[in-house]
């Protein structure tokens, strides 16, 4: 595994990046902050198929859907990928924040024009938010919540799971009846 630190907009976005990366044991490309970050996404996609790298998960800065030159900038990475792994496995997930509500859905929509998102990452359910959002942005947008985050620990990362999303957006409580 490759991770690329595309978000070079971001003070201390490769760093915390990096530091991850250590912490789970795993290559990662930089380059210096405010630098091109689809320059970022080339070396790393060269990185990745010399090194024969199973998965490559470029992080970049695009969940600033209102600043126009960092969604130019997606398109760019779109771009550069399809040119230079035309072949490869892709998946587009946007991250949204759990407590953000509508403009979660706002922010989906809007990503959407300018990259194929194949699914969504759900953070910050780990406290009073419960993801409601998750069910409009299947609805209108047909994307599904392919992962959740429910903390800041390296596990805390989950894939979804309808049933348990379900269950806890209604508090429905499961296992053995009690006594």
């Amino acid at each position: 595994m490759i991770l690329a630190a595309a978000d070079t907009f971001r003070a201390a976005a490769i760093e915390q990046l990096t530091e991850w990366a250590g912490r789970a044991g795993v290559d990662i490309i930089a380059q210096q902050e405010g630098s091109d970050p689809a320059a970022v996404i080339y070396d790393a996609v060269a990185a990745a198929k010399s090194r024969k790298a199973d998965v490559l998960i470029c992080d970049t800065a695009g969940r600033l859907h209102n600043k126009k030159n960092l969604m130019e900038e997606l398109k760019k990475i779109n771009r550069i990928i399809d040119k230079e792994y035309p072949d490869a496995y892709r998946e587009t997930l946007v991250v949204l924040d759990g407590t953000t509500g509508q403009n979660a859905l706002a922010q989906a929509r809007q990503f959407m024009e300018v990259a194929d998102i194949t699914g969504i990452i759900l953070t910050k359910l780990d406290g009073t938010a419960k993801g409601g959002i998750a069910v409009a942005i299947q609805s209108e947008l047909g994307l599904p919540v392919k992962y959740i985050g429910i903390g800041e620990q390296i596990d805390d990362l989950q894939k979804f799971n309808a049933d348990d999303f379900v269950n806890a957006l209604f508090n429905v409580h499961t296992g053995a009846a009690q006594s």
